[in-house]
């Protein structure tokens, strides 16, 4: 090996187990996590493409994806009969995506809105997702309640400047002011469907909300508007999933292993927890969890080291950001290679 490894690969103890006794075997692997955190996903595109165009190909198992935000739109891609090709659209269209100065809040949110055509470009698509035998999607959104399901802004900051407050003394008070909800697959209910660390509506997935699901799921709070009313899950709004589960802190499944590439070697449980450094997720949830990030030497040697960023649309200009991006996409290729050697039984990478 000629470079330093791209990939990083930490395993909770038993995850760790297994993959020194049997290596890491797409058929050992019950559920996928897919983390928020807006365009920091493009570091790991090339990957997603590999996950689910190859390492997957072939699975007639069912395999449950679970995913916030960002990992919503990358999930609903892997579920269509092409995910390979669906995963690479979207990831096309985000690199390109501008934001004019000056564009108004409500024309933001429609422009984005248009995103969702890369990933579901029509009804076979829509479809495929709620009728695949192997792929169950399950996403998350957070239905605001009190002053943050509020339409005046000033009203929705106070809202949300109330929770971050409760959500610092302790996260289950978080439950008085967004309630989780999972829209998951209809036919399937996946391992961490008793969800009870937060209040939590479990809703099936159906041609009338896949869509507005998926949008709620990626609405930020003051700077998207959120989804009212989502067919199935009653009236409301509907906003990021990462409120509540911004990377994740549930028990996701007893059995089998699970696969989760991140961008972080870290876990922030929810989106007001990123400013309180003392809140990890509990380690007993990751025992049987392999995550995939990327290096730091692999970061450092990106454009501007570091990986894509949500604040790149205004640090830069638009041809640098989406020069950048699409480097950092096309690099992302180094942790396919490394992922492929742990499979043939290279461990170097492996942490605990």
């Amino acid at each position: 090996m000629n470079r330093q490894p791209a990939l990083r690969v930490i395993a909770g103890a038993r995850a760790r187990a297994h993959i020194e006794k049997d290596g890491l075997r797409q058929e050992d692997i019950r559920v996928m996590v897919g983390a928020s955190g807006g365009p920091k996903w493009l570091a790991l595109a090339k990957l997603d493409e590999y996950l689910f165009g190859d390492f997957f190909a072939g699975r007639d198992t069912p395999l449950h994806l679970i995913g916030s935000s960002a990992g919503a739109w990358r999930f609903a891609c892997f579920a269509q009969a092409d995910p390979a090709a669906a995963s690479r659209r979207f990831a096309e269209a985000y690199q390109h995506i501008c934001y004019a100065p000056g564009m108004g809040f409500d024309e933001i949110t429609r422009h984005t809105h248009r995103l969702l055509d890369a990933v579901l470009p029509g009804d076979a698509a829509v479809q495929q997702v709620l009728n695949n035998p192997v792929i169950k999607l399950n996403l998350i959104a957070a239905r605001a309640r009190g002053l943050n399901a509020a339409r005046q802004r000033a009203l929705q900051a106070a809202g949300l400047g109330l929770t971050a407050l409760a959500n610092a003394v302790h996260r289950r008070t978080l439950g008085g002011f967004f309630e989780r909800v999972l829209f998951h697959a209809a036919d399937d209910q996946p391992p961490f469907y008793h969800l009870k660390d937060l209040p939590t509506r479990q809703v099936a997935l159906a041609a009338d909300n896949l869509r507005p699901a998926i949008l709620a799921s990626g609405a930020i709070p003051l700077v998207l508007s959120g989804i009212p009313d989502i067919p199935g899950a009653g009236p409301g709004i509907y906003y990021d999933g990462g409120i509540t589960d911004y990377h994740f802190d549930i028990p996701f499944s007893q059995d089998g292993l699970v696969l989760y590439p991140h961008f972080y070697p870290r876990v922030t449980p929810g989106w007001f927890d990123k400013a309180l450094k003392w809140r990890r997720a509990n380690p007993r949830h990751y025992d049987n969890v392999v995550i995939l990030c990327p290096s730091d030497d692999w970061v450092a040697g990106l454009p501007n080291g570091r990986i894509p960023d949500r604040r790149d649309f205004n640090r830069m200009p638009d041809e640098q950001r989406i020069r950048d991006w699409g480097e950092a996409m096309k690099r992302s290729e180094a942790l396919v290679e490394d992922l492929q050697r742990l499979q043939q039984g290279d461990l170097s990478a492996l942490r605990a």
